[in-house]
């Protein structure tokens, strides 16, 4: 299972840093388990261990304590080659009539006990966020994460009624944290502020709210610069569900951050490092799963469909013209993460200033109205509401009849659209609406 694949490569590196020579069982027995395991609020959970059901009295007299008493039934059960989903953390079930019993191989391999302690240790190192979780196969994660464990357990231990068992969810808000430092040694922990989930669950208790997925990807790329990263995104609870393996192109998310300081002039102040991560997703993180890769596309803003002509786009939500609304700060930002996020998918800059030509010459057509009639407004609202090409091309050449005076912008969005893959189209046409928009809000600021 992935979980002792990961168990067995942090063991390597913990060894080989700390010159030890730890077994599994030996890390989980002297390290794991007193930072996890030993008191009653668990850092972490296993489905259907024994380790976490009740004990009798005489054999927690026996042991010395309920968690060491624990510990010898969890011992017993992997000595005894009880192999299953509560022994081997990720496997299936012990019976094959229960839900996560599926996939099993009929081939007669053996199970040691050295690989079930193993993914009680690689699940530890398993990261939470909103929609499932992930494995990332990287030293450097790995040792932030361990890094992690003992923060956890002092976290826990000074906070009332705070949730256990959640050391995935941790893992997320604490790497997230961590991406913000070059070093492990530069990392100053007293700025780690733990996000709690506003509304307490039944009793009062508090739980440690998880981390948006695309939190964790821009994490990693902060971390990582531009590499490309293979994870293994996948579901962990009364039921198993595994998404696969799943690319991360870091190089397609840096392009947002490259791309802020390139994009703002002419008075707009360039999108904050902490604005683009504000940014939420139209795509669940189960649904980023389903592209096969997560790069630019499964980072699409949230609601910039509602800004798209219909019919142009999947799930397009533009059922009206709709044109963006400048009301406050947050609407400023979000009209700089949607022009960046599609100027970065078109990954053409110049396209920018062409989209901006455009809304401008637009503007100034529907100026030359007549005085009181809609004309020349109503056939520009068509042009930044056209859901083809055709229709585009059709009315800019209506727009010519009436004002040549624009001719050069024209042909050359022309001769940029024929260039276009069909997919950039909606993405250049919402371009147009959102710099016709930014300029109409300028000129009624100036008026």
């Amino acid at each position: 299972m992935y979980t002792s694949y990961i168990g067995k490569k942090f063991l390597k590196l913990y060894n080989e840093r700390e010159g030890t020579n730890y077994s599994a069982e030996h890390f989980f027995t002297e390290i794991q388990f007193p930072i996890f395991f030993d008191s009653d609020k668990h850092l972490m959970h296993v489905h259907g261990s024994t380790f976490f059901q009740s004990i009798d009295s005489e054999k927690t007299k026996l042991s010395g304590s309920e968690p060491l008493a624990r510990l010898k039934r969890l011992q017993t059960d992997i000595s005894n080659g009880k192999v299953s989903g509560s022994t081997y953390v990720g496997y299936a079930a012990g019976e094959t009539t229960a839900v996560t019993s599926g996939q099993v191989t009929s081939m007669d391999y053996a199970i040691t006990k050295e690989e079930m302690y193993l993914s009680w240790i690689g699940q530890g190192l398993s990261i939470g966020l909103k929609g499932g979780l992930l494995f990332v196969d990287d030293e450097k994660t790995f040792w932030l994460l361990f890094n992690g464990w003992e923060l956890y357990r002092k976290h826990h231990n000074q906070t009332p009624n705070l949730k256990p068992r959640q050391i995935e969810t941790w893992n997320g808000q604490w790497l997230s944290f961590c991406a913000q430092y070059k070093s492990l040694e530069s990392i100053n922990v007293d700025r780690f502020q733990i996000d709690i989930d506003p509304e307490d669950k039944e009793g009062g208790v508090k739980s440690i709210d998880t981390i948006p997925w695309i939190k964790i990807v821009f994490a990693l790329s902060k971390m990582f610069g531009k590499r490309t990263f293979t994870v293994l995104a996948f579901v962990s609870s009364k039921t198993n569900t595994t998404y696969g393996f799943v690319n991360i192109y870091l190089n397609e998310i840096r392009k947002i951050f490259e791309l802020r300081e390139i994009l703002f002039s002419d008075g707009e102040s360039a999108l904050k490092e902490e604005e683009i991560e504000t940014l939420s997703t139209f795509y669940s993180f189960k649904e980023a799963c389903k592209i096969g890769t997560i790069g630019l596309k499964a980072i699409e803003p949230a609601k910039l469909r509602e800004y798209m002509p219909k019919g142009t786009f999947l799930y397009a939500q533009g059922k009206e013209y709709k044109e963006y609304k400048f009301s406050d700060k947050e609407s400023f930002t979000n009209y700089k993460l949607f022009k960046t996020w599609i100027i970065a998918m078109l990954n053409k800059t110049e396209l920018l200033n062409l989209a901006s030509n455009v809304a401008g010459a637009l503007s100034d057509f529907e100026k030359s109205d007549e005085r009181g009639k809609k004309v020349f407004s109503t056939l520009s609202q068509e042009i930044r509401e056209s859901g083809s090409l055709k229709n585009f091309i059709d009315k800019l050449a209506e727009v010519l009849n009436y004002f040549p005076s624009n001719a050069d912008v024209f042909k050359e969005v022309v001769e940029q659209v024929l260039k276009m893959p069909y997919d950039n189209f909606p993405l250049f046409i919402t371009l147009i609406r959102f710099e016709y928009a930014y300029k109409k809000s300028k000129n009624n600021l100036n008026n």
